[in-house]
């Protein structure tokens, strides 16, 4: 061979070997965009129907796939549990991701039947697997604090412990009241170590709504406090024969569920087949004690609140109220947002005319939302039927008032007794700001009494009238907030609209029942013996009403701080000469209040971010008051 062939051959294979080298590379790159990375980091069998990239990695790790592994499903587990390739947390993390997969494909394949006991043993091992990894691995929770994989963990553990509560419920009703195990899909359950306390001392729900299932319109906020187990609804059946109590528990309390696997080791948890079940009440409790640590407890604050409110039927009822049809009400009742808690201090809501507690649809649920007074308030909000004159509403809601005090607390020593805060929109600020005040006798001459009564008759007719014009403050109060209240009346009570509206009022029957007791006192003093018309609340509402306008001026308790929050619609002009497009500043502003918030608004002003907020900071500050003061 020539020297110029062995050159020519060399380069030949020179050339093969970069052929080859290039056709046979291993490893190529792409670019993909960092939204579409995070994307795929945070993705899992729960959120898209795939397992994630962690539990991919693990199962490539032993040479496996997720096809694979859904084709033969016990092989692929066995593998994973045996290999010594994975550690601890990426062995349990991954078999609790192929369960829960399993268990949502069973879910989804029959959705409209009850759950079968192979789905629910799925889900049963997808949330022991993901108890074992938080609990009973090397590294703690807090060691993992930053680690998104733990975060993804906990939702298989949460997502798979509701699934699983909910099957048993449906169990309930099967069992007897004092059961003290059930046997379900070769698993045995305890009954639950729960502290929730539902309407009428029930020891279980009517229904248990799992939180995450609901969306809802209309509440600008959804409050959640992130942590351990899974949120319900607990629904209280409803309570019955009770009308003449003013007073209502609430029938729909926060939950939270969790599954507790027997077990104090690794091997011995799992190893079980025996489970605690645990019931939380998140408004007393902020955390669980679970695998021998406490952990933070999970939470919805908001889904109770908003269920209760969208089933209540308030809309229509509340205009039967005003005009004193059927289905409307006829008594005051105060409403109790949160179970009676007497280390919680009381906000009592009251709304305004042809309205109901869907008055305070955001307000309520912004200061249940906020944990700083979330940990200090509870709030009640009362419902009273607005057809009724203003000083017979007044009466009744200080008589429900007292008397849901006297119920819970009937030592008025309890924190939730003292202290209380008012807060009123429109009407239900002119009465909050009566029952904060004294009348003296300074509301006699607004009743038409004939001149000719004798000093009994006298006597009779300011015995039946003194429940409604002599009454002091509530001692139980010491500050109050009214919202676009017109304690001076506004002119609209005068238009045409309104006046139409009167004629279609029908005044509650214990109103007319009331009145015509002593209607023969309060005749005109005119030949044909008119009888006196009695006012609706409308009628108290005009800038013109003998009543309101003998009531602006009462004074207020020197031990009641007040605040006043103003809407200015469309101003033009000095604030002075404002109105809300319903109440004058005129009649709003009141002279000596702590604080003043005019705010560009519409009479509605109690849902505008802007009250919202001036409402917090003055319950922080009376909080705050309110602790200092504390013996």
């Amino acid at each position: 061979m020539t020297p110029g062939s062995r050159t020519w051959i060399a380069r030949y294979a020179v050339l093969a070997m970069s052929l080859c080298l290039s056709a046979c590379a291993m490893v190529g790159v792409s670019r993909v965009k960092s939204h579409e990375y995070i994307s795929g980091q945070r993705n899992d069998v729960i959120a898209t129907g795939r397992v994630s990239d962690q539990t991919l990695q693990s199962l490539n790790v032993v040479a496996l796939n997720p096809d694979a592994c859904t084709k033969a499903f016990d092989a692929c587990v066995d593998t994973v549990k045996a290999s010594a390739g994975l550690n601890d947390e990426q062995r349990l993390s991954a078999l609790s991701e192929l369960w829960l997969g399993k268990a949502i494909r069973n879910d989804r394949a029959d959705k409209d039947a009850e759950m079968d006991d192979s789905t629910l043993d799925a889900f049963l091992q997808a949330s022991r697997y993901a108890y074992a990894y938080l609990f009973y691995t090397q590294r703690r929770p807090e060691d993992r604090v930053f680690e998104l994989r733990q975060v993804q963990v906990i939702g298989f553990y949460n997502f798979s412990a509701q699934r699983a509560i909910a099957r048993l419920f449906q169990e309930l009703p099967h069992l007897t009241p004092e059961w003290t195990q059930a046997s379900l899909a070769n698993w045995t359950f305890l009954p639950p170590q729960a502290d929730l306390r539902l309407a009428g001392g029930v020891n279980a729900p009517s229904e248990l709504i799992p939180a995450s299932t609901l969306r809802f319109n209309g509440v600008r906020n959804v409050y959640r406090r992130d942590g351990f187990g899974t949120e319900f609804v607990a629904v209280a059946p409803p309570v019955t024969g009770d009308n003449e109590i003013p007073w209502r528990e609430p029938e729909y309390v926060p939950a939270t569920g969790a599954l507790v696997f027997d077990g104090t080791t690794l091997d011995a948890v799992l190893a079980t087949r025996r489970i605690q079940l645990m019931a939380r009440n998140p408004y007393s409790d902020d955390t669980i004690a679970v695998g021998g640590r406490s952990v933070p407890l999970a939470a919805d604050f908001t889904a109770p609140y908003g269920i209760w409110l969208a089933r209540s039927g308030f809309a229509s009822q509340s205009i039967r109220s005003l005009l004193g049809r059927e289905g409307g009400i006829t008594t005051p009742r105060v409403l109790l947002m949160q179970p009676y808690d007497p280390n919680r201090l009381t906000v009592v809501m009251l709304h305004g005319l042809a309205s109901s507690p869907e008055a305070w649809i955001n307000v309520a649920n912004e200061v249940m939302g906020d944990e700083a007074l979330r940990k200090n308030y509870q709030v009640w909000e009362v419902y009273y039927p607005t057809n009724a004159p203003i000083a017979v509403n007044l009466a009744g809601i200080r008589k429900a008032l007292d008397a849901t005090f006297r119920h819970f607390d009937p030592g008025g020593k309890a924190r939730a007794s003292n202290n209380v805060v008012l807060v009123g929109h429109s009407m239900g600020g002119v009465i909050a700001r009566l029952l904060v005040s004294s009348s003296g006798d300074r509301l006699w001459n607004v009743i038409p009494t004939r001149s000719d009564l004798s000093p009994a008759k006298q006597a009779r007719l300011r015995q039946r009238l003194a429940p409604y014009l002599q009454f002091t403050p509530m001692p139980q109060v010491t500050r109050a907030v009214f919202m676009a209240s017109p304690h001076r009346g506004t002119p609209l009570a005068k238009y045409r609209l309104a006046r139409l509206i009167v004629n279609l009022i029908r005044l509650p029957v214990n109103v007319i029942k009331e009145v015509a007791s002593f209607s023969d006192l309060l005749k005109n003093d005119t030949p044909d013996g008119t009888p006196a018309r009695i006012p609706t609340s409308i009628d108290n509402l005009s800038d013109s009403d003998p009543f309101v306008k003998a009531a602006a001026d009462l004074p207020i308790s020197p031990a009641v701080h007040y605040h006043t929050i103003v809407g200015v619609y469309k101003p033009n002009g000095p604030l002075i000469d404002s109105s809300d497009g319903v109440v004058p500043y005129r009649s709003a502003h009141l002279d000596g209040a702590d604080s003043e918030l005019a705010i560009p608004a519409w009479h509605s002003v109690q849902e505008t971010s802007a009250a919202i907020l001036e409402l917090r900071r003055i319950l922080k500050l009376h909080a705050e008051t309110a602790a200092a003061s504390r013996p």
